[in-house]
This record gives structure tokens, C-alpha cells and sequence, in this order.
């Protein structure tokens, strides 16, 4: 039950970056994407190291066989997502953007049936199919065919990159708990992520910028960024990922659009529709037949 509320607050906390990054990009500048991304990862490493040394009492050494699947951790889930999500936003809104981002649980389930050979029962397939339909309805306000009707474009397909990099993060990850902790996979993907994101902010002005941040807008949601949206959630959906699996786990992606939209009625006064609610119900109903068993008899169904 634990690590059903991790997941759940580790949605809330994601949700919580999409408004940070507006409120980072009502500054008209101050802060550059890659710099923003930058500074995310390297306040988030700092406790990430911290943590990891307290609970495994050192940053374990990685063995041969180890390096190359944490550098694609890195760069798929650090580095790679966030240049093309970034570049993605230039020239697509965010809500288009958030409903492609919508589908990696569909792709994590695909993938994950087909390498890890987990079972899908139809009660399951249908709360994938419900949930993920209930956070297109949030993105689209209920306006479905508006999906058909914009043209596919650069930005979209960088978005939709970032929902192939989230997958690969996701299985590789799976693929790896039974050598690493998933706390010191997040540690290490981040530390070299943040590596990788240094030479972009360099160049994006980061040294000469950094010193009219503000504390109010900027750092407060820096700080935002590399602590709840990176540190807890990272280390929690990878708790979530080993006691769960990626299927259960990665449908808790779902609660974001629904999270964002509140969150975003409270804090940045927008305005909250019925295809919210609908939405709402449908992603919480299509998470309960995902996490739910259910037992099939002669005698009936139950659970």
C-alpha cells in the first residue's frame, strides 16, 4: 500500500515541474532551458550522492558490465529527454506536448510484455487502455478529434522522442535492479546526465546569466525541480518499478495531466473544466482494474 501513495505523490511531484518550468518561462530569458536542466540535476545530485552513501555506505563501484547500461540510463532519462522535450516546447504547446507524453505507459507495456514476459489479462488491457484515454480527454478537453485535425510536426516528434527515452529509462532500469539498487542507478544516472547537460548550459549563457536569478521565481523553482521532481520522485518510481513493475508503476504517469491541471487551478489561477472530471474518473477507475486482482471462476468474478 506504501509505495501506491509513492507513486501517487511522485505524480503530484512531476505534475509540480510543469508549473516550476512556467514559472521559470515567465521570466522571458532569465533562465535557458539547458541551464534550467543543468542546475535541476546538479542541486539534485548533491543529496542524491549524500543519501546514497548513508543507505549503501558508499557510492558503489560499477563492475564492467555495468557502465554501459547506466550511461544510457543517463542519457535517455537525463540528458536526452530533457534536450528534446526543451527543443520540443519551442515551437508545440505544452498541452499537445503532454498528451504525447501521455503514451509512454502504452509503450512500457508493450515492451515490458514482450522482454520481461509479463502477463496482460484483459481486465488489465482495458485499465491501460481506460486510463490512458482518461488523460487524453484532461489534455484535449474533451475535444478528441483535435487529435486528427493538427499537423505532425518537428516538435512533436521531439516530444514523442522523449516518450521513447522514458521507455528505454524505464525498462533498462527494470532490467538492472537485480545488480544495482534503484538509488544508486538514479545517483549515477543523474551524475553523468548533469555532465552531459553542462556543455549546453555553458553555452547557453549559464555563468553569464546566473547572477540575476531571482530568488522568488528562479531558485525557488530550481530547487523545486531538483528536489521533489528529481531526488524523491526519481528514487520512488524506481521503488516503484522493483516491487510493482514497470507496467503498474508506469501508469501512475497518468495521474500527471489530472495533477497538473489542479495544480495548476491553484497556484497559477487556471481554470478547472468538466473534461478535468471525466478525465479524472477515468484514470482512477483505469488504475484500480490495472492494480486490482482479480479472480476468475465458474462460479463468477471476484476479487
Amino acid at each position: 500500500m506504501l509505495i501506491y501513495i509513492k507513486l501517487l505523490l511522485t505524480a503530484i511531484f512531476w505534475a509540480g515541474t510543469f508549473i516550476a518550468g512556467r514559472v521559470l518561462g515567465r521570466e522571458e530569458g532569465t533562465v535557458t532551458p539547458f541551464c534550467a536542466a543543468f542546475l535541476r540535476f546538479f542541486f539534485a545530485s548533491i543529496p542524491l550522492v549524500i543519501i546514497t552513501r548513508l543507505k549503501e555506505k558508499a557510492l558503489p563501484r560499477l563492475k564492467r558490465n555495468e557502465i554501459a547500461p547506466v550511461i544510457l540510463l543517463a542519457l535517455s532519462g537525463v540528458f536526452l529527454y530533457h534536450f528534446l522535450f526543451l527543443n520540443g516546447l519551442e515551437t508545440i504547446e505544452s498541452s499537445r506536448a503532454s498528451l504525447i507524453i501521455a503514451t509512454c505507459p502504452v509503450f512500457i507495456t508493450l515492451f515490458s510484455a514482450f522482454l520481461f514476459r509479463e502477463k496482460l489479462p484483459p481486465v488489465k488491457l482495458a485499465g491501460i487502455v481506460l486510463s490512458v484515454f482518461g488523460a487524453v480527454f484532461v489534455i484535449t478537453e474533451g475535444k478528441l478529434a483535435d487529435i486528427f485535425t493538427k499537423d505532425f510536426g518537428t516538435g512533436e516528434l521531439c516530444i514523442f522522442g522523449c516518450v521513447i527515452c522514458w521507455t528505454i529509462y524505464s525498462l533498462v532500469g527494470k532490467a538492472m535492479l537485480h545488480r544495482l539498487s534503484g538509488l544508486v542507478m538514479v545517483t549515477y544516472s543523474v551524475l553523468l546526465g548533469t555532465i552531459m547537460l553542462f556543455i549546453p548550459a555553458a553555452f547557453g549563457n549559464l555563468f553569464a546569466d546566473i547572477t540575476s536569478y531571482t530568488f522568488s521565481k528562479d531558485w525557488s523553482a530550481i530547487i523545486y525541480l531538483a528536489i521533489f521532481g528529481t531526488v524523491i520522485s526519481y528514487v520512488w518510481y524506481y521503488d516503484g518499478l522493483k516491487i510493482i513493475g514497470p507496467v503498474k508503476a508506469s501508469q501512475f504517469i497518468n495521474f500527471i495531466p489530472v495533477f497538473t491541471v489542479i495544480l495548476a487551478f491553484l497556484i497559477l489561477k487556471e481554470r478547472i473544466t468538466i473534461s478535468l472530471l471525466v478525465g479524472t474518473v477515468c484514470v482512477l477507475t483505469g488504475v484500480l482494474l490495472i492494480n486490482t486482482k482479480f479472480n476468475f471462476s465458474k462460479k463468477g468474478c471476484g476479487l
